[in-house]
């Protein structure tokens, strides 16, 4: 090993050390487990290093002189099975010494020991810096059948305690390389919700206080910085003083709470008395709405049937026209309108409602008005692209989710409404055990306006992201993404064999491999069939090929591939890599020259069928 270099040392019941190599090559650890050194001279390079160290069940990594080891990427060693158990990858870790355990696991009453908890810690970051430094050395999605995993772990709890050292191998061996790699730069399927680096450490934070922040009481800075940061984001947006709000786990729940407010502002009273008897409530929204809407239906009492899915235009956008038809013959049949609902950005092909003229048929007709921007709404924060999200300052509610395209680790969705009354109406229920006594002024008990009690202090996380990164920063790195997307519908548009089937004004692309033999014959059943089959399988190839994740979705009954960019890892070498994937096994499902199918043959003069 030459002088001067490092290694690193993954050591069982250690955490990792990095020592710097002495003249002579050797390296030595200052604590009692390790009692000689584990190298000695002669050692020429770092495969003979890790050769030793394997022996003596050590894990060392080498990196150059002058080249700090923090910078290095994880190398083979740094496999998705470190440690494989005496049983083989999936079999029973060893069982412990009494050595091995800590003395509180021995014989204490109390938590882990602070000092341990530090170096415990050191090891869980270091563990997590390897995995966000080398995640793309895992297939986006682990080559797993359902049920696969469950017979690795056991039946039943240990009832002894284990040592730290040994769950986080486990860890790295069962948990690790099987996950869904979200932080994948190649995981380009749904809308990404990247945990960001300064988000994890909010949460870290967030967890080592363990505030409940159901009441200013049980957490005034929970409750205060909350207050703090839903303002900064509303500020960001771009939205008006009048739009107050609070931070809950997802926009499905961010969403149902609107439209609780909603049943209470039309006069319904269900908080109180249910919803037996009377007019049958109506929510209006897009065909192409998210599924969320229908479910807060579902919960709140209303129902599926009280939701009406409006008809969509070419560009799958809520027609304007259909909306006001379908709540006037709504009126005439004796039914009771009480909110209309806006997608800023659907979940399937990130069209825009058109919110001004909905807002003002929802002003004309006295009904609330909700605006799901989940997804896109984080766009407003650069001024210069707030056009498509005129009107949306007219709405009475209005969720857009932190941790979709702001890149706060789940969760986080923001909810902003100017009838913050109507909401506490939906869910204030104070028993004699938390109300604050000892206060002369009024606090803000955030559980007043959400279905649950117990709440998480989120806006930490958001505050020391926000500052990490500042709004120029989120801009820059969005306007990166929506780029990456304007290049990959131009790669699509500029291919015979391939169509778009949708508008991209965000960072996803909707599209599918249609052969130019196929052009002008899309809308026959042999074609069609084969066009979703074909389309299908081609998505099944990519994904399995672990490079890159994509997901689809149905538009006008059509099988679509959809590209949603968002990941604050990905690169424009990951979405070229993406597009020669799906390029390549395209070519190779058609084969050589082009397979002919029953969609290819002749039909009759009658046509096809």
């Amino acid at each position: 090993m030459p002088a001067g270099g490092r290694v690193r040392l993954h050591v069982r019941g250690l955490s990792a050390r990095r020592v710097r190599a002495p003249r002579g090559g050797r390296v030595g650890l200052d604590s009692p487990q390790v009692a000689a050194c584990l190298l000695g001279r002669g050692a020429a390079g770092p495969g003979h290093l890790r050769q030793r160290a394997a022996a003596k069940g050590f894990h060392v990594r080498h990196s150059p002189p002058g080249v700090p080891s923090d910078d290095l990427p994880p190398d083979s060693t740094d496999s998705a099975r470190p440690f494989d158990p005496p049983g083989g990858p999936g079999g029973p870790s060893p069982a412990p010494g009494p050595a091995a355990l800590d003395a509180e696991q021995r014989t204490g009453l109390a938590d882990m020991d602070p000092e341990r908890f530090r170096t415990a810690g050191h090891a869980v970051v270091d563990i997590l810096a390897d995995y966000l430094a080398g995640v793309e050395r895992y297939p986006v999605l682990p080559p797993l059948e359902p049920g696969e995993l469950r017979p690795r772990f056991p039946a039943t709890a240990p009832e002894a305690p284990e040592p730290l050292a040994a769950i986080l191998d486990d860890y790295r061996r069962l948990v690790e390389p099987n996950a869904t790699h979200w932080q994948h730069p190649g995981f380009l399927a749904y809308f990404s919700t990247t945990a960001s680096g300064p988000g994890i450490l909010g949460e870290m934070l967030a967890a080592g206080l363990g505030s409940n922040a159901m009441l200013w009481r049980t957490s005034p800075v929970a409750t205060e910085l909350e207050q703090v940061v839903v303002d900064w984001l509303r500020r960001a947006l771009g939205l008006p003083e009048a739009f107050d709000g609070l931070l809950t786990e997802a926009a499905s729940t961010s969403s149902l709470i609107a439209l609780a407010a909603a049943r209470e502002q039309a006069g319904l009273d269900a908080a109180a008395r249910g919803l037996a008897g009377g007019p049958r409530p109506r929510v209006y929204a897009s065909a192409e709405a998210h599924s969320s809407i229908e479910k807060a239906c579902m919960t709140l009492g209303l129902g599926r049937e009280a939701l009406v899915r409006v008809p969509v235009d070419d560009a799958y956008v809520l027609r304007p026209d259909a909306l006001a038809a379908a709540i006037a013959t709504d009126r005439s049949a004796g039914r009771r309108p009480i909110a209309v609902v806006a997608t800023l950005g659907t979940t399937s092909s990130t069209s825009v409602d058109p919110v001004a003229a909905m807002a003002e048929i929802a002003r004309r007709e006295g009904l609330w008005l909700h605006v799901d921007a989940a997804y896109a709404g984080s766009v407003a924060i650069i001024p210069e692209r707030r056009g498509r999200f005129a009107g949306w300052e007219l709405a009475d509610s209005i969720v857009v989710n932190p941790h979709k395209w702001l890149f706060a680790p789940l969760d986080a969705s923001l909810l902003l409404a100017r009838r913050m009354e109507a909401i506490r109406a939906a869910f204030s229920l104070v028993p004699e055990y938390l109300r604050t006594l000892d206060r002369a002024s009024p606090v803000r008990d955030y559980n007043d306006y959400t279905p649950q009690l117990g709440r998480r202090f989120r806006a930490l996380k958001l505050w020391i992201l926000l500052r990490y990164f500042g709004l120029e920063g989120l801009r820059r790195r969005i306007e990166h993404h929506v780029a990456l997307a304007e290049a990959f519908a131009g790669w699509v548009d500029a291919d015979p064999d391939w169509e778009r089937l949708a508008p991209a004004p965000f960072s996803t692309v909707c599209f599918r491999h249609r052969p130019a033999r196929f052009r002008g014959r899309e809308d026959e059943p042999a074609v069609r069939a084969e066009l979703d089959e074909s389309n299908r399988r081609l998505m099944d190839a990519v994904n399995r090929t672990g490079e890159v994740f994509l997901s689809h979705t149905r538009l006008r009954d059509r099988f679509t591939i959809r590209v949603a960019i968002g990941n604050l890892r990905t690169e424009e070498r990951h979405v070229r890599r993406a597009w020669e994937l799906l390029r390549s096994e395209a070519r190779a499902l058609e084969g050589p020259t082009g397979e002919r199918s029953a969609a290819d043959e002749p039909h009759p003069a009658g046509g096809p069928g």
